[in-house]
Formats: structure tokens, sequence, C-alpha cells
């Protein structure tokens, strides 16, 4: 398969048979004087090289790798900046919290803006503020706390442009299996700078393209005449497993935000708890265990993720309902590791990192196959919308307010004995106790979207055929 242009239609999907309904349904879908927009002529449409594709990829999949990075980095060094500021584990959990709140709630505007104009510009502005309050952030004295946490609140503008816009650029390049890939591979980028940002963002500049969206636009028509927001909105929230996904990402957000945030700070504190190391009480902290459970994390992400994706490649064409059912895996089948990875810390760390290792695999199956099943289920002209609406969602619900939810019960508990010089692990140990409920529901949700995946996809595909029949009649008549 080749890039957007040579690649014939996906085999995974039957042609559909495009019914009278689906097409008299288009005019209340599209305004009718916007219809050529959406199904253009081969020659008509403008073409990627295959080249320039792949360049595009490799740009946007660098500058993912450095979003997460720099998302996670205050995990990293968490318990530095709790002993600099002197935090609680609640106010420590506001870092996280305000920055994934920006980010879900500037994601519907992006979303808006990148169904209609150039994503690339708009990628670009949001990457710029990104970049400066990253930077910034890191010049703030221990008497500035809010100021630190008004700047990380920033950073979200710059992630919330790339992570609802990025993936749609990459379905408008790619189809098929050859999109399943790239979306993999874009995907690993989540688990694995600011000097770095700035190359990041000359390359997308200067080698990302802009490319047509997938049997929507054309060189005579703009995409401003469409369909109106709240319009999109509704038929997005009418595409059944789409929501039910899009509640099981909000309990995998939910859980891995959580693990990511706390889990380096759980582990050092294991270590003080067996004696191995003592407390922490002036810099430099060890940061062993960053490092350790950071490694853990980039290894699992990119097994995890190229496993997923494989799995959904290979059972699609027997299981049209293969990808929510590899969610449903992934969600359950970490439970029981998460449970001995809580209980197993105080006892032997060596054996709570293989468990981890375990957990966050299975956990890992789900990034890539749950974005492309995203792409396949709405239209093309919503796809930014629905990721948009999927990111607010997810974040808002899920990690916008694990970590500082985690945190409150933590120190809730640890307020019931704080002479113990054990309990600040034991409390912290007892709130991550929530976090294998959330893996049950999550697998619940994912469960359900199983059985409207396959009749939401059929039903993109035989919209796109009605739209290219409509057009052919419309230029015959």
């Amino acid at each position: 398969m080749e890039p957007k242009g040579s690649e014939s239609p996906s085999p995974t999907v039957s042609s559909p048979r495009c019914s009278m309904a689906s097409v008299s349904a288009l005019d209340d879908m599209y305004p009718s004087h916007s219809l050529a927009s959406l199904t253009p002529n081969a020659a008509d449409t403008p073409s990627i090289p295959p080249k320039r594709a792949y360049i595009a990829v490799a740009v946007l999949c660098y500058i993912n790798l450095l979003n997460y990075m720099e998302r996670y980095t205050v995990a990293g060094v968490l318990s530095i900046i709790q002993t600099v500021f002197a935090l609680s584990d609640s106010t420590a959990g506001l870092l996280q919290t305000m920055f994934i709140v920006s980010l879900s709630l500037l994601a519907p505007v992006f979303g808006y803006f990148g169904d209609r104009y150039n994503r690339k510009h708009i990628i670009i502005g949001g990457l710029i503020v990104w970049f400066a309050c990253a930077a910034g952030s890191s010049f703030v004295g221990p008497s500035h706390f809010w100021l630190l946490v008004l700047l990380r609140s920033l950073v979200g503008v710059g992630e919330a442009s790339y992570s609802t816009l990025a993936p749609t650029i990459i379905a408008d390049l790619f189809t098929g299996s050859k999109r399943s890939l790239i979306i993999c591979i874009f995907y690993i980028c989540i688990p694995i700078t600011p000097i770095l940002g700035l190359v990041g963002l000359a390359l997308l500049v200067f080698l990302c393209p802009h490319p047509p969206r997938e049997a929507t636009e054309t060189q005579g028509e703009g995409v401003g005449k469409r369909s109106s927001y709240l319009k999109d909105i509704k038929y997005i929230l009418k595409i059944k497993s789409y929501v039910w996904s899009t509640l099981g990402v909000t309990a995998l957000a939910f859980l891995t935000g959580a693990l990511a945030f706390w889990m380096p700070t759980f582990l050092s504190r294991a270590h003080v708890t067996q004696g191995i190391r003592p407390p922490c009480t002036n810099e430099p902290c060890d940061p062993t265990d960053s490092l350790i459970f950071g490694v853990v994390t980039v290894a699992t992400g990119i097994i995890g993720g190229v496993t997923g994706s494989a799995l959904s490649r290979h059972f699609r064409d027997k299981m049209p309902n293969a990808d929510p059912f590899i969610c449903v895996v992934g969600m359950i089948g970490s439970v029981p590791c998460l449970f001995i990875t809580i209980f197993v810390a105080s006892a032997s760390i060596p054996a709570t990192y293989v468990f981890i290792f375990i957990g966050e695999l299975l956990l890992s199956l789900n990034w890539a196959v749950l974005a492309d099943m995203l792409l396949y289920v709405v239209m093309p002209t919503r796809r930014a919308t629905a990721e948009a609406l999927q990111i607010i969602v997810g974040h808002l619900l899920g990690d916008a307010g694990s970590p500082f939810l985690l945190g409150v019960i933590s120190d809730a508990i640890h307020a019931s004995r704080p002479e113990s010089s054990d309990w600040s692990f034991h409390s912290l140990q007892y709130s991550l106790l929530l976090l294998p409920f959330v893996g049950i529901l999550g697998g619940v949700f994912f469960l359900f979207a199983s059985f409207y995946v396959a009749e939401d996809r059929n039903a993109v595909q035989q919209l796109l055929t009605g739209l290219e029949i409509h057009l052919a009649s419309s230029l015959l008549s």
C-alpha cells in the first residue's frame, strides 16, 4: 500500500451497497452547494507525493515524542519538586491536573478550526506557545509555585492543538492497513524538551504538508461551506461505538495518568519503607526509580503499540469488532497486575517492576487501536471535531483529575497517622487501589463499543459511496 493518491481501498471492509436512504441523508448532513467539495474527482484532488507524506509522518512523530516527554517530565522529578516547594501530595497533583484541564478545554476550539482551516498553521501557533511556556517554567523559583502552575496550564495550548489535529493529517495522507501502521508508529511516541521543540517546529513549517481532507476538498472549494459545529457534534454523538470507546478512553486516561504521575514516587517511598534508602529531605533526590520506570514505560509502549496494531490488522478481516475486543483484553488483563504491583512493592522492588511491565504492556495495546478506530467510524470532515470531543471528555474526566484525586485520598489517609514514617508510603498505596476498579470499568465500556463498531464503520463507507454517486449524477444531469 502507498500513501494517499495511489492506494486502493482497504481490503478489510467489503464495498457497501449504497441505499437510497444513505444518499437522501446527505442533503441533511451537508449543504447541497458543498457536495462537490466532499467528493472530488481524483484528477482534481491535490496529491501529496509519497516521499513527502512519509517525511511529514516522521516530523509529526518526532513532535509527538517531544510532547509526551515534556508532559511527564514533572512526574519524573516529582519528589524533587515536592521537596523544593514543600508540597503535599494533593497540591503536587494540581500540576498535572491544571495542565490536563487546559488541554481538554482548548481541544474543542482547535477541533472546530481544524475541520475548517489550515491545520498545519494552527499546530504551528500552538507549538510556539507550548515552547515558550515549557521553557519559562524551567526558571520558576521556590517562592513562585503558582506561577509554575500557570505556566504548566498554558503548556496545554500546544498539546491541545497538536493532539487534536495531527492524527487527522495522518488519516488524510494514508488509508487502509497502511494508515493503521502509521497510526501505530505515531502513538508509540506516547510513552517514549524545549530546545528540541524548536527543531520540531522548524521541521513542521518546512516539511509537513497540509493534505486535502479525505474525500472532502477540491482546489476550488473551501471547507467553510459545510454543516454547523453543533450539527457536527450531534452527528458524532449518534455514533454508538464512538461514545462507548470515548468512555473507555476516559477510564484508560484516568488509569495511565495516575500511574505515570505517582508510580515513580510510590516506588521511591517503597525503597524507604524497605530500608533500602533514607527519605529524601534535601536535593538532589535519588532519580533511579524515575529512570527505571521511564525505561519500562518506553519499552512497554513500543512493544504494546506494535503488538496491538499487529493484532488489529491480523484479526480485523476475520472479526469486524476485533479492535474494541483488543482494548477489552488490555484493560481487564492489566487489573490483576495492578493489584499485585500495589501490594508487592513493600516486599520486593524487582517483582514490582515485573508486574508494572506486564500491566503497562497490556494497557499499551490500546493506543494505536483506539486512534484508528475513531478515524474509520467518523466521516473525514468531522474527524478533528471527534478527536477534540474525545480529548475533552477523556482528559477532563480522566487524567485531569486522577493525579489530584489520588493525592487528596493519600493526604486524607496520611492525616490519620502523621507521626508514622512509613505511613506516607501506605497512604499512597491505599489511594492507588482505586485504579484496578477503573480498569474493570474501562473494559466494560470497550465491550459495549464492540457491539456497534462494525455497523458504524459500514455506515461511513456507505455515506462516502453515496457522496460519490450523488456527485456523479449531479455532474451528468
